[in-house]
C-alpha cells in the first residue's frame, strides 16, 4: 500500500483573514493526495492549476481556489488536492447539508478525472488523507473574555473530543484528532472518512458539542472535572502539525488508542475508574446529547448512538484501514443519503448556487448579475445598467434569497416555454414539407368523377387509393330504424 504520510508539508502561516458572516456557520474540507499512474505525485506538479482539472469554466474564489458548479471550492494545498463546502449556517440538520455538499463535490471531481484519465491514458486516484471540520467561534464580550479567547477552547475541546470523534472517525493507522484556534473559527482536524453516513454523524456530534462548549462560563481545564467528562488520566495533546492547535495522537496516550480493543476496560480515567473508549465515547455524548440532538438529523443521531452503544461498528473495529480510503469516489462514494427533498440546501448554499450558476438579482430598481466571489463571505456583482461593480456579502443577499430563487425559477419557466414555442411551428412545418415530399414520390392515377356540366379530372395518389375507406360508425338500433338504401 502506498504511504502518503510525507506528501502534505506542514503550513507555517494563517494567510489573510477575512471578514465572518453574521449567522454562526459550519464548513468542512477534505484532503486528497494524488496516485498518478501508481506513483504518489503533487496535483501541482500534474495539472499546474485547477483550471486543468475540470473542463468547464469556473468561478475565481481566492488565490488559487475555484468554486466548482457544486458549490465547493477546489485548490492544491501543499502537495494535496483539497476540496471545501461554502459555508453552511448552523441549524438543524447542518452536519447532513455540509457531508453532502462535500460529497457532491467529490463526484463532480472523480467524474473530471475520469474524462482526463480518457484523454491522456493515464490513471489516477484521489486517496483520502484528512477531514476539516469548522465551526464558528461566537467572541464573548463580557469582561471575562480573557479567560474564553479560541485558544483556550480549542485546547480544552481537545480533550474532549478526542474519543467520541477518534470512535467515529479514525481508524488503525489514524494520526490522531486535532483542534487548531483560525481566529473567528475553531478548526477540528481527523482523517478522512471514506463512508459518508459516519462523515455526516462526525460533523453532526462535533457541531453540536463545540456550540455547546462555547457557552461554559469558563474554558479552562477544570471544567472537564466540573462537567464530569471522561478523559484518560496522563492525556497530554501535543501541538499540531501545522499551524497553531494541539492533537490527541497515539503519543499522548499512555497507549495507542488507534489499535486497541474499544471494547476493552484497560482505560484510568481522572476520576479513578477504569473504562474503555467506548464507554467514554459514550458518556461524553450522552453529556452533549440535548445540544446535538438540537442541531442532527434523524440519520445521523440513530448512527452516532449506534456506534457509541456498540450496536454499529466503528472504523477502529476493523483490523485495518478499509481499502476505500485508496480509490475516494470509486470505492466510496455519496450515494443520496440526504436527498434535497427531504434535507433543503442551507440559505448560504442557495445564496453561492445563484452567484456560480450567474443568475441576475435585483437589488433595489436595478439588476446585478454576478461575476466573481471574494473568499468565502463577499460576492462581485455587476449593475447591468451602468457596468459598475458592487460587492455585497453573502449575509447582505439573504433579504433577496426569495426573490432571487422566484427569479432563477421564472427565467428557468420562461426558457422552457420559448423552446417549446418554438419547436411546435418547426415541427409541423418539417411535418408538411415530409407530406409533401412523400406524395411528389408516389405514383399518381387518374379518375373521373361526375361533375355538372362534364367529366372532372381528379388526381389521386397510390397510397391514398389504396388506403381503405375509414369504417362508418355503427348506429345503435334503439337510436334509429334501419334504412335499405338501393343503388342503380
Amino acid at each position: 500500500m502506498i504511504s502518503v504520510d510525507q506528501v502534505k508539508r506542514p503550513r507555517t502561516t494563517n494567510g489573510s483573514r477575512e471578514a465572518a458572516a453574521r449567522l454562526p456557520a459550519i464548513g468542512l474540507e477534505a484532503e486528497f493526495s494524488t496516485v498518478v499512474d501508481g506513483v504518489v505525485q503533487k496535483p501541482e506538479d500534474v495539472f499546474g492549476s485547477p483550471k486543468r482539472v475540470v473542463r468547464g469554466p469556473l468561478v475565481h474564489r481566492t488565490g488559487r481556489s475555484y468554486h466548482l458548479p457544486t458549490g465547493g471550492a477546489l485548490y492544491f494545498d501543499t502537495g494535496v488536492m483539497e476540496l471545501a463546502t461554502p459555508m453552511i449556517e448552523i441549524d438543524q440538520g447542518c452536519g447532513a447539508r455540509g457531508t453532502r455538499s462535500l460529497w457532491e463535490s467529490v463526484g463532480f471531481l472523480r467524474a473530471e478525472l475520469d474524462a482526463w484519465e480518457v484523454a491522456t491514458r493515464r490513471t489516477i486516484r484521489l486517496v483520502g488523507f484528512s477531514a476539516h471540520y469548522n465551526v464558528s467561534f461566537d467572541a464573548p464580550t463580557c469582561a471575562r473574555a480573557d479567560e474564553r479567547c479560541v485558544e483556550s477552547l480549542a485546547y480544552l475541546l481537545t480533550h474532549v473530543l478526542a474519543v467520541p470523534v477518534m470512535l467515529l472517525a479514525a481508524n488503525r493507522r489514524s494520526t490522531g484528532v486535532g483542534v487548531r484556534p483560525r481566529g473567528n473559527r475553531v478548526e477540528i482536524t481527523a482523517d478522512f472518512t471514506p463512508d459518508p453516513a459516519l462523515m455526516a454523524a462526525t460533523a453532526t456530534l462535533i457541531v453540536g458539542i463545540v456550540r455547546e462548549v462555547m457557552t461554559w462560563p469558563s474554558y479552562s481545564i477544570d471544567q472537564l472535572a466540573a462537567h464530569r467528562l471522561p478523559v484518560v488520566r496522563g492525556f497530554v495533546p501535543v501541538p499540531h502539525s501545522s499551524r497553531k492547535g494541539w492533537v490527541a495522537k497515539d503519543s499522548s496516550f499512555p497507549t495507542n488508542p488507534f489499535t486497541a480493543d474499544i471494547d476493552r476496560e484497560q482505560w484510568t480515567i481522572i476520576s479513578g475508574e477504569r473504562v474503555s473508549l467506548r464507554m467514554m465515547g459514550e458518556r461524553t455524548t450522552k453529556h452533549f446529547w440535548s445540544a446535538i440532538r438540537a442541531l442532527g438529523d434523524r440519520r445521523s443521531l440513530q448512527l452516532i448512538a449506534d456506534v457509541m452503544r456498540g450496536r454499529a461498528s466503528s472504523l477502529l473495529d476493523l483490523d485495518d484501514r478499509p481499502t476505500s480510503y485508496e480509490d475516494v469516489g470509486r470505492l466510496c462514494a455519496w450515494n443520496d443519503l440526504f436527498p434535497t427533498t427531504q434535507l433543503s440546501r442551507s440559505r448560504y448554499e442557495r445564496v453561492l448556487g445563484h452567484v456560480i450558476a450567474g443568475q441576475a438579482v435585483r437589488i433595489g430598481r436595478t439588476w446585478h448579475k454576478p461575476v466573481g466571489v471574494r473568499g468565502w463571505t463577499q460576492v462581485v456583482f455587476r449593475r447591468e445598467h451602468d457596468g459598475a461593480r458592487r460587492v455585497h456579502s453573502l449575509d447582505e443577499m439573504l433579504p433577496h434569497l426569495a426573490d432571487w430563487d422566484r427569479t432563477a425559477q421564472r427565467r428557468v419557466h420562461e426558457r422552457r416555454s420559448a423552446v417549446a414555442q418554438k419547436r411546435v411551428p418547426e415541427r409541423r412545418l418539417a411535418e408538411r414539407r415530409n407530406d409533401a415530399a412523400e406524395l411528389a414520390e408516389l405514383p399518381v392515377t387518374m379518375e373521373t368523377r361526375e361533375a355538372s356540366g362534364g367529366l372532372e379530372v381528379v388526381a389521386i395518389s397510390a397510397a391514398k387509393e389504396s388506403q381503405p375507406p375509414p369504417p362508418k360508425p355503427r348506429t345503435p338500433k334503439a337510436e334509429s330504424p334501419l334504412v335499405i338504401v338501393a343503388r342503380f
